[in-house]
């Protein structure tokens, strides 16, 4: 599958565009950047790379048969749809839409044309959350009875698009997703009922808190992008738990471990050497090729924007 970017995002560079290079049956060979600079770290990455200096250049580019999309999020949903017009297989950033209804438009699109259009879920792909969703299927711990996660980071730099509310910024649409899509991708649940607390600058949501009740459990999470970096998912039940201890972007927030407390001993199991983005990629062609099941479909994200949504409302 032959790859192209949309744009020359920091995410493209550090984690997409390497890859793309490392996964099975897939190639970068088109980047779109107006910036020649910006294009750089691209094209040492792979010589020869095709830059086009416009994003409907890239779409119109014959030899790209897939189009990954790290645009700010208020643009998504637009160059989603025109990139599956253009025919082109489609990975978009999350968040893929602002609000749940603007996906009808993408599974519309996907309909229309074939295409297959996802979000870049990478943690979908990782094993360590097939391992906890199958000690939890499996029972290891009883009943599960309260999730208990936290996403923060440190983005002080106030020109940064995620503090840009005209451009979708914000914490909770760049890394409380996580939290949410991770507890209901394991437990196949959705909240029946939720309560925030949003701390707010400048237009947009800098820390937040959220209790949710699902119909067998409850589950709370915090996450924000001004605080010092941490992330963690603990799933307790009546007779053990799971903790992982870099859920979402490990290693680089420490030891990606499942460790599982289930009768009476405890278990690790780590991932370190995982490239989940790489797994994502692979995984995608073969949907896109083969029609083998995407782990993240457009209706799983649609409920985790409802989620998101509903969390915004509460807090509002």
């Amino acid at each position: 599958m032959r790859w192209g970017i949309l744009g020359a995002a920091k995410i493209a560079r550090t984690e997409l565009a390497p890859a793309i290079q490392l996964a099975r049956g897939a190639e970068l060979v088109a980047i779109a950047t107006r910036d020649a600079a910006r294009a750089a770290p691209f094209q040492a990455l792979v010589p020869g790379l095709r830059v086009h200096d416009s994003y409907q250049g890239l779409l119109d580019d014959p030899q790209v048969d897939a189009v990954y999309i790290p645009l700010p999020n208020h643009l998504h949903v637009e160059w989603s749809i025109k990139a599956a017009q253009a025919g082109k297989h489609v990975l978009c950033e999350k968040p893929i839409a602002l609000q749940a209804a603007q996906i009808d438009a993408l599974m519309e699109a996907r309909s229309q044309t074939g295409k297959l259009i996802a979000e870049a879920f990478m943690v979908a792909h990782h094993p360590q959350w097939a391992l906890a969703r199958t000690l939890l299927e499996d029972g290891a711990i009883g009943k599960l009875e309260h999730i208990e996660g936290c996403f923060t980071y440190t983005n002080r730099d106030l020109g940064n698009i995620r503090h840009s509310a005209e451009m979708g910024g914000g914490g909770l649409r760049d890394v409380g997703v996580y939290p949410c899509i991770t507890a209901r991708m394991v437990t196949g649940a959705e909240p029946e009922r939720l309560q925030a607390d949003i701390r707010w600058q400048n237009g947009v949501d800098i820390f937040a808190r959220v209790w949710a009740d699902f119909p067998d459990f409850t589950m709370s999470f915090y996450c924000g992008m001004m605080q010092a970096r941490r992330q963690e998912m603990v799933f307790h039940g009546q007779d053990g738990w799971i903790n992982l201890s870099a859920p979402f972007n490990g290693p680089v927030y420490g030891d990606t471990s499942v460790e599982w407390r289930s009768d009476g001993a405890t278990s690790i199991e780590r991932f370190n050497n995982v490239n989940q983005y790489a797994l994502m990629i692979e995984a995608f062609r073969d949907s896109a090729r083969d029609g083998t099941p995407f782990a993240c479909p457009l209706e799983m994200s649609q409920g985790n924007q409802a989620m998101i949504d509903a969390i915004f409302e509460s807090a509002r």
